[in-house]
């Protein structure tokens, strides 16, 4: 018989030097250069994992952005009519759309801000989802109803849709964690681009490549220029973007409103309370008792729109109803494009006198820029020119996806066996970072975390799954020895 020797067991396969982290007692070379390969991993990750949410809003937002346009032709028919003659009485306007709608609760009169817009009467309908509401367009001049509408606030049923697909991708509350984590990462991948990009080892010569992308440059090195300079023009838009849309999302919207409350630049409101006194602490002009519609004809929705007229407001206007025999008519603008008109009156239905009132102009900063930035994210405060700043940074943020992921691509191995997809940057990167920088990233992290919970959730995945993939490849991979020399990649 022949003897046999047992196979021998095949050596660990070897990691490139670049993959494995050096503490930061040996790198050198200042924070930067041990903070660079931390965010570098972590622009990785959350790119990679995170892109696919940032992609999904930036399609769903280019969407909306053309959302007014199409509503003015499709629901043509019930938004515009030919100005002809006097108007009819608002009260004749709203008996035509209880027929239409029967059965619904008055919620509010909108009268159009020109000649040709017809009057919007809102009806809280049973069955209905929530926020919903059922709308009659009643042609002015001869209060016959064009046609009704299931609406979101004040949104018709495309922008309704389109505006659901962005938030929550029609999936309800659920549906609205998606978004979150896009707006609450979105801030994290620009900036620590811009560190990254600006940081970057480069001549005086090369300055101009910041902001140009590079046009002899090829492969990876062309994809990266056009990632990076892109990334710098279009950043302050994908601030802003992030901000005014964490302002409205679910968890984090809710820490921000606390914070906002406690600096005091919460919105006010007008108050519908009767007998109450006026926003300066002077008492009411009504009349005691004058409140009770028992005791006095209630003016009627006419009456609070020729109170409002008088007092100063103008366009889209707004009224409200009295809730009860206690509550005052509202009458608000709502001009959502810059100069933005947001003044509101309450008014005593049964004398017309003025029992709150409330200008844009004293609203606190902090709720002024709010409003801003909101109507601007929407693609209202600046009318057309604004849809269109808002659908190229759409393309902007999809090609800046398109381009990471294929840098990503072009990293992948082409000769060693095994996976096939490109590597990360090296792992240990957090060891690289001097104690005195590392311990304020993280409590100024935890904070964040807190605040920002669709923020400190994906962080904190990130972490464990990068421990464990960097257990399960430990035992299965060795450090190859250091190559001498600057290589081109790691430069980068």
């Amino acid at each position: 018989m022949t003897e046999t020797t047992p196979a021998a067991s095949p050596p660990p396969r070897q990691r490139p030097a670049e993959e494995c982290a050096t503490p930061a007692s040996s790198s050198g070379g200042g924070a930067w250069n041990g903070l660079r390969p931390l965010l570098l991993r972590l622009h990785f990750y959350a790119g990679i994992l995170i892109g696919p949410f940032l992609l999904v809003a930036a399609v769903t937002g280019l969407l909306y952005t053309a959302t007014p346009q199409i509503e003015s032709v499709v629901y043509r028919h019930e938004l515009e009519v030919t100005p002809r003659g006097a108007p009819k009485p608002l009260t004749a306007q709203v008996d035509a759309a209880r027929q239409a709608i029967p059965g619904g609760r008055l919620v509010s009169v909108t009268k159009g801000a020109g000649d040709s817009d017809t009057t919007r009467v809102t009806f809280d309908v049973e069955g209905l989802p929530e926020g919903y509401t059922q709308t009659a367009f009643v042609d002015p001049y001869n209060a016959h109803v064009r046609g009704t509408l299931r609406t979101f606030g004040e949104w018709l049923p495309v922008r309704s849709w389109f505006d659901g697909l962005h938030r929550t991708l029609n999936l309800g509350d659920f549906g609205r964690n998606y978004s979150e984590i896009a707006a609450s990462w979105l801030w994290v991948e620009v900036l620590g681009g811009l560190a990254l990009w600006l940081g970057a080892p480069r001549g005086r010569e090369r300055l101009r490549g910041l902001f140009v992308p590079r046009r002899g440059a090829r492969g990876r090195r062309r994809t990266l220029s056009w990632h990076g300079a892109v990334g710098l023009w279009v950043s302050a838009g994908f601030l802003a973007l992030s901000a005014t849309g964490l302002t409205w999302s679910a968890h984090a919207g809710a820490n921000i409103g606390r914070i906002q409350d406690s600096l005091g630049g919460s919105a006010p409101s007008v108050s519908s309370a009767l007998g109450h006194g006026t926003r300066d602490g002077s008492p009411a002009e009504a009349e005691p008792g004058a409140s009770s519609k028992a005791a006095a004809p209630d003016i009627g929705l006419d009456g609070a729109l020729r109170v409002a007229r008088a007092e100063g407001l103008r366009g889209k206007l707004v009224i409200t109803p009295p809730a009860d025999t206690a509550s005052a008519y509202v009458v608000r603008e709502n001009t959502r494009h810059w100069p933005e008109q947001q003044d509101s009156l309450a008014i005593d239905p049964a004398t017309g006198t003025i029992t709150d009132r409330l200008a844009f102009d004293d609203f606190p900063v902090l709720a002024k820029l709010t409003r801003w930035g909101v109507d601007a994210h929407m693609g209202l405060l600046f009318g057309l020119a604004n849809q269109i700043v808002l659908a190229l940074i759409a393309l902007a943020l999809i090609g800046m996806l398109v381009w990471g992921y294929r840098m990503w691509w072009l990293r992948r191995p082409t000769r060693a066996d095994g996976a096939r997809l490109g590597r990360p940057p090296a792992r240990g990167a957090w060891r690289r970072v001097p104690g005195r920088v590392m311990a304020p990233l993280v409590v100024v992290a935890a904070v964040l975390a807190y605040y920002l919970p669709l923020f400190g959730l994906p962080l904190v995945c990130f972490l464990l799954g990068d421990l464990a993939v960097a257990r399960i490849r430990g035992s299965e991979h060795t450090c190859a020895p250091a190559r001498t020399g600057t290589s081109k990649e790691t430069a980068r």
